[in-house]
């Protein structure tokens, strides 16, 4: 059982949508409901936002996103985000200072059911298909734009490595013609509009985590294909598995029992398609995980209050993760105004994220020492040492760049 006063029990589509009204009107000043979207029959995605000051990206606070209910059968992460945001309310509400300072420092989207139509559809009795799909026949999960092989040919093919990009890959031409779900466009519109610096992605039938790359590079069962952060996704497969309190079930060997306890394998799964976690790492800034929280896809009503209690803790670390590494704004050394789309690279890590409308950025690292530099167009580029400690917080590396003559020469003559 568990000791918080929660509403353990499966929640339909209008049970759904009156529980987040509920918390919505329990705690108006740090929630607000908001729709990305609609599913196929027109049922809106609801996202719950939990913050100090909902409805607006705040310079410097990161953003921070749960998604549940890709596939509809899989029910438990549907719960556990309705639970989540009854709980962050409940304890704000009390005072309890670990909540108050997540509310205040990070901007916290919850999206409980990214295919409705697929939930409605299933259910405790039905079959391991039955609502794992969108209406169309779908599954989300493979129905994001292929920016591995994009990559993986660029790489191929460019004699000249200076001209390989290694992030904010664009989406190909084909793709919009495809079948792509009107959920996949709505969530993939999400992600374009808000800077999100992390997230999750929750599913069940298993008990793992995992992370990109969810797509091997040889079609080559279990080969490993890591990303230029696999060191860091390892740190957030751990936080997440090292503090839940699920045992792995007797029929899963030991190797893979101690993994789910100390820290967790990279996808060997997904092998045919990329899923969304690698879409997020090579489309946007944001890093993302798989967290297959349960055997059972639908368990009983019963087992909800315990399957809270297992899972948590570990949600609670994991959104703490998004305050590691470095932090800053980019502006320009004369007007102090933020440049967006400026990139930060780091000595060493073959990925570069960019700055957000603001010019403030977000850079997840483990701790240590880092060389990191700042560019944009039109602007000498910066660089600087920065330190990143055991900290829950991070370190501020603020960046001021001077325009290059030939730009400020033109400034002045339209300015003129």
């Amino acid at each position: 059982e568990s000791r918080d006063k929660l509403d353990f029990r499966h929640h339909n589509y209008k049970e759904m949508r009156k529980l987040m009204k509920s918390v919505n009107d329990a705690c108006p000043d740090i929630t607000r409901i908001y729709s990305i979207g609609k599913s196929y029959t027109g049922l809106k995605l609801y996202v719950m936002e939990i913050s100090d000051n909902p409805g607006k990206h705040e310079l410097g606070e990161p953003e921070f996103r749960y998604v549940a209910g890709m596939h509809g059968n899989e029910a438990l992460g549907r719960e556990l985000l309705l639970n989540l945001m009854q709980y962050m309310c409940q304890e704000y509400k009390r005072g309890d200072q670990r909540i108050v300072r997540l509310v205040k420092e990070t901007r916290i989207h919850l999206l409980p059911s990214m295919n409705p139509d697929g939930y409605e559809m299933g259910s405790e009795l039905a079959g391991w298909a039955l609502g794992r799909y969108s209406y169309e026949g779908i599954d989300m999960n493979h129905n994001f734009a292929d920016l591995n092989s994009v990559m993986w040919t660029a790489i191929e093919l460019e004699t000249d490595r200076s001209k390989l990009i290694n992030h904010y890959f664009p989406i190909p031409e084909q793709y919009t013609s495809e079948e792509v779900a009107s959920e996949t466009r709505a969530v993939i519109s999400w992600m374009q509009n808000i800077p999100f610096v992390l997230s999750a992605n929750l599913h069940g039938g298993e008990v793992v985590v995992t992370y990109p790359y969810d797509m091997t590079r040889d079609w080559a069962p279990r080969e490993h294909t890591p990303t230029a952060d696999e060191s860091f996704f390892r740190w957030l497969a751990t936080a997440y598995a090292s503090t839940n309190q699920v045992t792995p079930p007797p029929l899963h060997s030991e190797i893979q029992r101690s993994e789910w306890k100390v820290s967790i394998l990279p996808c060997y799964c997904n092998l045919m398609s990329p899923g969304m976690n690698d879409f997020s790492y090579l489309h946007t800034n944001c890093f993302e995980v798989t967290v297959e929280l349960s055997c059972d896809k639908f368990p009983h009503a019963s087992e909800l209050p315990i399957e809270w209690e297992n899972n948590r803790e570990s949600l609670l670390v994991y959104m703490e993760q998004v305050h590691r590494g470095i932090k800053g704004v980019v502006r320009d050394k004369d007007t102090e105004a933020g440049i967006a789309d400026a990139i930060i690279k780091v000595d060493d890590i073959d990925h570069h994220i960019r700055s957000a409308a603001d010019g403030d950025y977000w850079r997840l690292l483990n701790p240590g020492e880092y060389r990191v530099t700042a560019t944009a167009e039109g602007y000498l580029p910066s660089s600087r040492t920065c330190q990143v400690m055991y900290d829950h917080y991070p370190t501020i590396c603020d960046f001021r760049l001077t325009k290059m003559p030939k730009q400020r020469l033109k400034d002045i003559l339209e300015h003129n």
